[in-house]
């Protein structure tokens, strides 16, 4: 049975599978797997948040100090503008950025997590190890958190200067870039507790691109809102997790 039917209808596919990690995070026996990726979230996105809201009126007042002063009946307009535009741009680059620093550190919580939800849908232990085995392979897992890097680092600088440089333009650009690296960034945990290589793992997710590009949207709108974001990460592990039980474990495991 496909897990993702017990899943509202309304949303997309991929969509359906990050809500999905909702309900799952309350499974009995999981709760305790997802309070530390809570807890980085928390940290990260509260304190970072909280530091570039206090940075937008110096940046308005640095606008509004170089209009000539036959502009000076600008300024009230500028500050109603660019205030929201400053906070949508700024959730735009903490969704990914702070995410992307938040998965560093919890890595081997996240592939714990996505084991224990393996084993909860499967029913029997993700590997021949079993899960314990997860959390003496810390190097690798660092190392595997570091191909990422160099895969998303100079796509990301591209991305950017849009951003930064093509208003409107750039910050749609730069969430459809998120969005395809939220699904990578979420999708790998399960992929590589059974050490399925980054390329392999990317060539299966390109394979089912609506799906999965549906999935990385949802977690991208999930970063953006206040509060809600600090659970997207444990949720997001847990619906990559049903995409992998029901989309991928056959192809990859004997």
């Amino acid at each position: 049975m496909i897990i993702v039917e017990h899943v509202s209808m309304l949303a997309p596919n991929g969509a359906r599978y990050f809500l999905l990690g909702f309900k799952l995070i309350q499974t009995k026996g999981i709760k305790r797997y997802v309070i530390i990726p809570f807890i980085f979230n928390l940290i990260l996105f509260a304190g970072a948040f909280g530091y570039l809201i206090t940075q937008i009126n110096p940046y308005i007042d640095l606008i509004t100090a170089s209009l000539p002063s036959w502009l000076s009946w600008l300024e009230s307009a500028i500050a109603f503008f660019v205030w929201p535009f400053a906070v949508l741009s700024m959730l735009l680059l903490s969704a990914f950025l702070f995410s992307t620093l938040a998965n560093w550190i919890a890595a081997p919580f996240n592939g714990l997590l996505a084991a224990k939800i393996e084993q909860h849908l499967t029913q029997r232990s993700p590997s021949d190890e079993g899960v314990s085995s997860l959390l003496k392979d810390i190097p690798r897992l660092f190392g595997r958190e570091f191909t990422k890097l160099q895969y998303y680092l100079p796509r990301a600088a591209v991305f950017l200067l849009a951003f930064f440089f093509m208003p409107v333009i750039g910050q749609i650009l730069w969430f459809l870039f998120s969005a395809w690296m939220m699904a990578i960034q979420y999708c790998d945990y399960p992929f590589d507790n059974h050490k399925v290589p980054f390329k392999k793992m990317r060539s299966d997710l390109l394979g089912r691109k609506t799906e999965n590009f549906a999935f990385g949207a949802t977690v991208m709108l999930f970063s953006m809102i206040p509060l809600v974001n600090f659970l997207v990460m444990p949720v997001a592990i847990c619906g990559a997790t049903a995409i992998w039980v029901d989309h991928h474990k056959q192809h990859n495991v004997s």
